[in-house]
């Protein structure tokens, strides 16, 4: 990667982490399951519009959006509303590595590589460190909330690839209409008429420069930066940017919140950080592995805020370039 590609790599990264504090500040007064609605209708609208329907059937569109969109966001905005810190949040979501890889290989048989195994269970002791000695501002159900947020998200990659969907950007948008309405008719269920309305009443300049940042400016800004450096880059040199996307969210809620980690929190954060650079390491040559299933955040990269990565690097891939195991 040259300088520059380098330098816009960072910067989205440093998006992508600056968005969980984002989110935190603006869901205040709002349920949780209610932002996501109104999220994911500002990412659709207009980019449905100007962006043509991925080539994949329905039931894949369904699927991804239950799974990358509704599922992982629903279960982390929950979990922040239930008291996750938004550094801690960055850091424990970066788990769907984990589950993407496990999921894979029994669901696609894909047999994971050595340098995977090794990984997986780095990671897995990072996050039980982080789980044991997390402080008592960070509730368990909080923390369990966001891991199944993590595991959504590792569901939906797996599905994605299982489909061998294309086009990253299309499939974030248009799979992001199975979100909205299920996400206000949970909230109403959950939260009740009354809170949603008072929600509502609530969304005022600061929610709305929130979901801007996280619709426009982390969804689908951010991963069309990320889609254009992996067209241009090996997808090895492109990927590991993004696990500074935690790094930024636990340094911007720490500065900004007042949201110190503790040593467990920390120590159990660069074990998962390590964990996940080992699992994704390019393959040795002749070496079989589990090919791209991990995402970019949000139906997207590896933070939860752009679209399948795992469908970019196929493509970049059949042109030739490094492969990410």
């Amino acid at each position: 990667m040259n300088r520059r590609d380098s330098l816009l790599a960072a910067v989205v990264a440093t998006i992508w982490g600056f968005n969980f504090v984002v989110i935190e500040w603006g869901m205040e007064g709002v349920p949780p399951l209610l932002f996501v609605a109104i999220r994911f209708t500002v990412v659709l609208l207009p980019a449905i519009v100007l962006v043509r329907r991925p080539p994949v059937p329905w039931r894949t569109l369904v699927a991804v959006g239950a799974f990358m969109s509704l599922g992982q966001f629903g279960f982390l905005y929950v979990s922040m509303d239930a008291g996750m810190p938004p550094g801690l949040a960055a850091l424990v979501l970066q788990a769907q590595v984990i589950f993407t890889i496990a999921i894979a290989a029994g669901v696609l048989r894909e047999v994971p590589t050595s340098a995977q195994v090794v990984g997986v269970l780095l990671g897995a002791v990072g996050l039980a460190t982080v789980a044991v000695g997390r402080g008592g501002h960070v509730p368990l159900v909080a923390l369990l909330l966001c891991l199944l947020g993590a595991l959504s998200w590792g569901i939906g990659n797996v599905v994605s690839r299982a489909s061998g969907a294309t086009g990253g950007l299309s499939l974030t948008v248009w799979s992001a209409l199975v979100v909205p309405v299920p996400a206000l008719v949970l909230s109403l269920l959950v939260d009740g008429p009354a809170a949603v309305a008072d929600g509502l009443g609530a969304f005022g300049w600061q929610a709305a420069l929130s979901t801007l940042y996280t619709a426009g400016l982390a969804s689908l800004v951010g991963y069309g930066v990320f889609n254009t450096l992996l067209a241009r880059n090996p997808s090895s040199y492109v990927v590991p940017w993004v696990l500074l996307a935690p790094v930024v969210a636990m340094a911007s809620a720490w500065l900004l919140l007042d949201q110190r980690p503790n040593g467990a929190e920390l120590g159990g954060g660069l074990l998962l950080i390590l964990g996940v650079l080992v699992a994704i390491r390019p393959a040795r040559r002749g070496e079989s592995s589990v090919r791209d299933v991990v995402g970019a955040e949000g139906g997207a990269p590896l933070v939860g805020d752009a679209a399948p990565l795992g469908q970019v690097v196929d493509r970049v891939r059949s042109a030739g370039s490094t492969e990410v195991p």
